[in-house]
């Protein structure tokens, strides 16, 4: 199967390689944003043997390859759609797609996108599919199989707490996620404000996906973040979050069906420093009220004696994305939600 890598940030780079340790599958393509990276062998970027594929900037490249797969990785940065005129094209192109920044349930996006997405695939008989962990595992797949040990369920819940101190871009933490606003001048839950605007559109389609497998039609998906203040300053990778600024929010999303919440969807980020001696928790805690009820802790370690500074989780993203390889290739044209299960498969080793 022959793969081309769209973007390498930590994400990116660790699809990357994961693609080029994989011996069943073929880099043919790298697009790069970076002026420092193109140019470079794949495998340098990577940290890899020399792979004979060189990053390129440009998207005409990267459309005249023959390719199978692109994974697409690039910075989550508002407004949500920016890059789908790249997506369309690629598409358009005869190359499936998948993306790591949504795409869990396509048919709560918006009609129009909807409609712009499926000409694009109908053009280049090719498909679209979102992959990664949350979203893209967690509450649309692991909650869902969660459920089925029970005879009645009456809701699912999952929360995960994700540490954000390591995150080294300014830009990024205090101007597109929103870290350092004042809770009492920002409203989360506003339409207009901007990072809420693209976590609405990443997880109110994770809400709509788990509804829909458990076989609920829902009236709406509410809103219910939340922001809390640093006591005092804290120093962080990117700087320094004022006393009295945002060090917490608490992303929640409800999904309500007869006045009921059937899905509860929570993700805090978090730049605390957490109390000396607290238990790490785990990635993620699921729970289902049912019939009987369902407590699971989840979480994702290193490999033994992993040395290397990529994460479990960015690792995680990496292994959900190429065992959605096969699914996106034999589906048909169009929009499609990610298969309920998309285990790993042995290949033969060279």
């Amino acid at each position: 199967m022959k793969i081309i890598q769209w973007a390498t940030g930590a994400m990116g780079k660790t699809c990357l390689r994961a693609v080029i340790d994989r011996p069943d599958l073929e880099l043919v393509g790298l697009f790069v944003y970076g002026e420092r990276k193109a140019g470079l062998d794949a495998g340098e970027i990577a940290r890899r043997p020399a792979t004979g594929v060189v990053a390129t900037q440009s998207i005409e490249d990267i459309l005249a390859l023959d390719a199978d797969v692109v994974i697409h990785a690039a910075r989550l940065d508002p407004p949500f759609e920016r890059h789908d005129a790249d997506i369309l094209r690629l598409l358009r192109s005869g190359k499936n797609v998948i993306s790591i920044n949504g795409g869990s349930f396509p048919p709560f996006w918006p009609q129009e996108r909807q409609a712009r997405f499926e000409a694009a695939c109908a053009e280049g008989q090719s498909s679209f599919m979102g992959a990664g962990l949350n979203p893209g595992f967690g509450a649309e797949k692991l909650a869902v199989l969660a459920t089925g040990v029970c005879s009645d369920v009456n809701s699912v819940s999952l929360r995960e707490l994700v540490d954000c101190r390591p995150v080294k871009s300014a830009a990024y933490v205090f101007d597109i996620i929103g870290f350092g606003s004042e809770p009492g001048r920002v409203d989360p839950n506003h339409p207009d404000w901007v990072p809420g605007q693209t976590m609405n559109a990443l997880f109110r389609e994770v809400v709509g996906c788990t509804a829909h497998r458990l076989g609920w039609t829902l009236d709406a998906v509410e809103t219910a973040h939340t922001l809390r203040a640093a006591p005092s300053d804290i120093e962080i990778a990117a700087g320094i979050v004022r006393a009295g600024t945002t060090a917490r929010i608490d992303w929640n999303w409800l999904g309500i069906e007869a006045g009921e919440t059937r899905v509860d969807l929570g993700i805090a980020w978090t730049m605390e420093t957490p109390p000396e001696g607290a238990p790490r928790p785990p990635l993620w805690t699921i729970r289902v009220d049912g019939t009987p009820s369902v407590k699971l802790d989840f979480d994702l370690e290193t490999p033994v004696g992993w040395t290397a500074r990529t994460s479990a989780e960015q690792l995680g993203v990496a292994g959900a994305v190429v065992n959605a390889i096969p699914a996106v290739i034999a589906a048909p044209p169009g929009l499609q939600s990610a298969p309920l299960a998309t285990h790993f498969q042995a290949f033969t080793r060279a």
